[in-house]
């Protein structure tokens, strides 16, 4: 491949686009940690040099990737709870929740990355930036919240939001199972400690949702 220095935008952003494509491959496949900047040159075919001209890090890149993904997710989250009327029951609110994560798996693979590593090892100017835009696009989803349950204002709207993205994580991340527990969970005494997904963060929604509405 051709790796002489890009002049046009839509050059520029077709080396970003496969810098993120073969990143989200190695933090998918390895977890933040066991991926380096380097690596992630390597898996795209770029001399470290040429990923200089366009990232400064490997945090910098995965910020990158997620905030595309979790806009993308926020966006279509708005459109499906924009059709649920005021006072929605608590299970269809929690049925369209989950919906709208299961049409978005790879901001589901990178969430459990962004709690555990990431916001660990970042700089104080990446992380800025990054929640900057993530409270923007947090309370364009919280005033959706308000409108459906006119009960939970911003605060708890916000709380709601914290409480669901800790039970997506856990659950995503709980829910990829090697072969030694596959095997472990064909066990009927072990049944009752499997993670099914979309059935545990439904439940996880209903009860946080009146939880907050009781308060």
């Amino acid at each position: 491949m051709n790796w002489q220095r890009a002049r046009t935008d839509e050059k520029k952003n077709e080396r970003k686009e496969a810098i993120h494509k073969a990143a989200f491959t190695l933090f998918k496949k390895n977890g933040y940690d066991n991926v380096s900047f380097n690596g992630i040159a390597s898996e795209a075919g770029f001399t470290k040099s040429n990923m200089y001209r366009y990232f400064s890090s490997r945090e910098e890149i995965f910020l990158n990737i997620f905030a595309g993904l979790f806009k993308k997710w926020v966006e279509d989250c708005i459109e499906k709870l924009q059709r649920l009327d005021q006072e929605e029951t608590i299970n269809i609110f929690a049925k369209i929740w989950v919906e709208s994560h299961m049409s978005h798996k790879q901001f589901l693979d990178l969430t459990p990355i962004l709690f555990v590593s990431l916001e660990r090892n970042s700089s104080y100017e990446q992380l800025l930036e990054f929640k900057k835009l993530a409270k923007d696009l947090l309370y364009m989803l919280s005033l959706e919240i308000t409108r459906i349950y006119p009960d939970i204002h911003i605060d708890k709207a916000f709380k709601f939001l914290n409480l669901s993205f800790a039970a997506t994580s856990s659950f995503w991340a709980a829910s990829t199972q090697n072969e030694a527990l596959k095997k472990i969970y064909e066990q009927e005494i072990y049944k009752d400690l499997e993670t099914t997904f979309e059935e545990d963060l439904a439940s996880s929604i209903e009860i946080i949702i009146k939880g907050l509405k009781a308060k």
